[in-house]
């Protein structure tokens, strides 16, 4: 992971203090490869393996992270203890390279446009948040002055005519009007060895400022995915509708990132379409079935505490949702309120939250702006929000980004010292272990620019005792290097078996299954890595046609999965551009 170019560590999840500089921070898209392709090569990141250890114990950890990832505003701190995370020592996780290119997950410059899975985002939409946050600040104090008056959420069935989830679709976004046949006929080139395109989507219109396209969903019978103004759904063989798209009035502005574990989500959309327009109409939604649950609308809290941008976080059957200062806890089944977490002790603000079956991690950020400001790590009850530990964070570091969830690995950043860290935490809080390797490490990951979005990061892979990071090459193949839990070292590095880059997906029984991105002459191909033994050879999964790697490569800023045998490459952001109609999903099967 390289650490984040030239962006400086953001602070707490959107609070509304000084207006943040503009900065990329952990986890924004890194320099993309002179090829469009799953997982374009971030800058340079500034080397210094991935952290220097914090003070023991009461140190855990949370080493020196990069910059800032999204916009930051004022400087949240960090891990407890002394400069490099554990002491004066430079650490794995000092970065040599100034500013910040490289850190883990650390985001580079922008391409100009297109660019393949794990790609920066247009300059151009930076430089537009960067405008929103000034008035951001203005239609917080024109709405939110009430102290926290707002209205309470409600839930409702929804009444949508244009969002039923029923019938024949009239625009499945793929310029086929019914989902029919590829028009293309992507499989008549393809050669022997070579995986099918199962089926290629089109995106739908977008305005030409762009929109988002967040998301994407697999079950065992749809692939799911959310652009602009409305979700699709296909069926995961073919590609036909599965459901009719579900339309909403306003722009989609969040998404549940994971999945319930009975295929639901939950969405966001903008309730208007003014400067002062809020993210906060909930709508829950059955992947296999298209069926609209619960709608809610999300209240303000206090001052510079607005529903203005919004993260959502599943964890089992809880949702949380998240603003720049609190979070409001749902029952997923129901939408019923369950319970707010607010502001606690010295001045903490909880700014982001992380999820997973049965765990709710709440980072909050403390006295921001004076002498003792730093960062909080809490882990929740889900149902209830009962705090079951806490472990504050040295002061200068911020933390960035979950690796996972169970077990904890946290990625952080410190601004001043252009450092980062990854460390691990026990089930009592508890610091266990940080990364040692002194490597230069690039996953993938998105923007936040409102927002602290603990859990946007691709090409990472954790199990009970490893974390699985690809390394950052500039020209040439990389390597994934399996890191232990256990005491930070490297267990063992594989090679790309290309000179394009490769990047981990998931783990699954007992191997790695990681993504190769394709190039001029060849598809991207899905391979397996044995996590245990001995030997680590890529076993090749799925070869992608040659005659379709410019497509494959040229999602913009792309989404991946791998489900079923199958593999999944999305587009997360529409350019709006009409030179051509933009992709949304495509999928590879053999």
């Amino acid at each position: 992971m390289t650490q984040p170019p030239g962006q400086p560590p953001h602070g707490a999840f959107g609070a509304p203090h000084d207006p943040p500089p503009p900065g990329g921070g952990f986890g924004a898209p890194q320099q993309p490869p002179a090829q469009g392709g799953f997982g374009a090569p971030q800058q340079p990141p500034v080397q210094g393996g991935f952290g220097a250890p914090q003070q023991p114990p009461a140190q855990g950890g949370f080493g020196a992270p990069q910059p800032g990832y999204g916009y930051p505003q004022q400087p949240v701190p960090g891990p407890y203890g002394t400069p490099g995370p554990y002491g004066a020592q430079p650490g794995y996780g000092h970065p040599q390279q100034p500013p910040y290119p490289g850190g883990p997950g650390g985001p580079g410059p922008v391409p100009p446009s297109g660019g393949g899975p794990f790609k920066g985002r247009p300059a151009l939409i930076v430089a537009a948040a960067v405008a929103g946050l000034l008035v951001v600040g203005g239609t917080v104090y024109a709405v939110t002055g009430n102290g926290g008056g707002g209205r309470k959420p409600v839930a409702q069935q929804s009444d949508d005519p244009r969002a039923s989830g029923t019938g024949t679709p009239v625009n499945p976004g793929d310029g086929s009007g019914d989902g029919g046949a590829d028009p293309e006929n992507l499989n008549a080139g393809r050669r022997s060895g070579e995986a099918k395109v199962l089926w290629y989507k089109s995106a739908p219109d977008a305005p030409a400022s762009g929109a988002d396209a967040p998301g994407m969903w697999i079950t065992s019978k749809t692939a799911v995915k959310a652009a602009y103004k409305q979700v699709f759904a296909y069926r995961v063989g073919d590609g036909d509708p599965a459901w009719a798209p579900i339309t909403f009035p306003q722009k989609i502005c969040a998404v549940t990132s994971q999945k319930s574990a009975d295929d639901r989500i939950v969405v966001a959309y903008m309730n208007g379409t003014s400067d002062r327009a809020k993210c906060n109409q909930l709508r829950e939604i059955d992947l296999d079935t298209g069926k609209q649950g619960w709608t809610a609308t999300v209240a303000d809290g206090g001052l510079f505490d607005s529903a203005l941008s919004i993260e959502l976080t599943l964890s089992g059957k809880t949702l949380m949702v998240g603003r720049s200062e609190s979070g409001t806890a749902y029952d997923l089944d129901s939408g019923h309120k369950l319970y707010d977490k607010k502001k606690y002790g010295a001045a903490c603000f909880p700014t982001a939250f992380a999820g997973g079956t049965d765990r709710l991690v709440e980072v909050a950020s403390c006295a921001a702006g004076g002498s003792a400001e730093h960062d909080e790590i809490s882990r929740l009850d889900p149902a209830t929000g009962k705090v079951e530990w806490t472990r504050p964070i040295k002061k200068g570091w911020t933390v960035e980004r979950t690796y996972s969830v169970d077990p904890l690995v946290v990625y952080l950043t410190n601004e001043d010292k252009k450092a980062w860290n990854i460390s691990v935490l026990d089930d009592k809080g508890t610091f266990r272990s940080e990364v040692k390797v002194n490597e230069k490490f690039a996953p993938q990951c998105g923007f936040a620019i409102l927002s602290r979005d603990l859990q946007g990061c691709q090409g990472v892979a954790v199990d009970a005792n490893t974390l699985y990071l690809p390394t950052d090459v500039s020209g040439g193949g990389n390597e994934i290097v399996a890191i232990s839990l256990t005491d930070g070292t490297a267990k063992w590095r594989t090679k790309s078996p290309t000179d394009e880059s490769m990047y981990p997906v998931e783990v699954e029984g007992g191997r790695l299954v990681a993504y190769v991105r394709p190039s001029y002459d060849a598809g991207g191909r899905v391979v397996s890595i044995p996590t245990t033994g001995s030997a680590h050879p890529t076993t090749r999964l799925l070869q992608n046609p040659q005659h379709t790697a410019d497509i494959e490569g040229g999602f913009y800023d792309g989404a991946v999965d791998w489900a079923d045998g199958r593999f999944y490459v999305s587009s997360t952001r529409l350019t709006g551009s009409d030179d051509a109609k933009e992709k949304l999903m495509m999928a590879f099967g053999n």
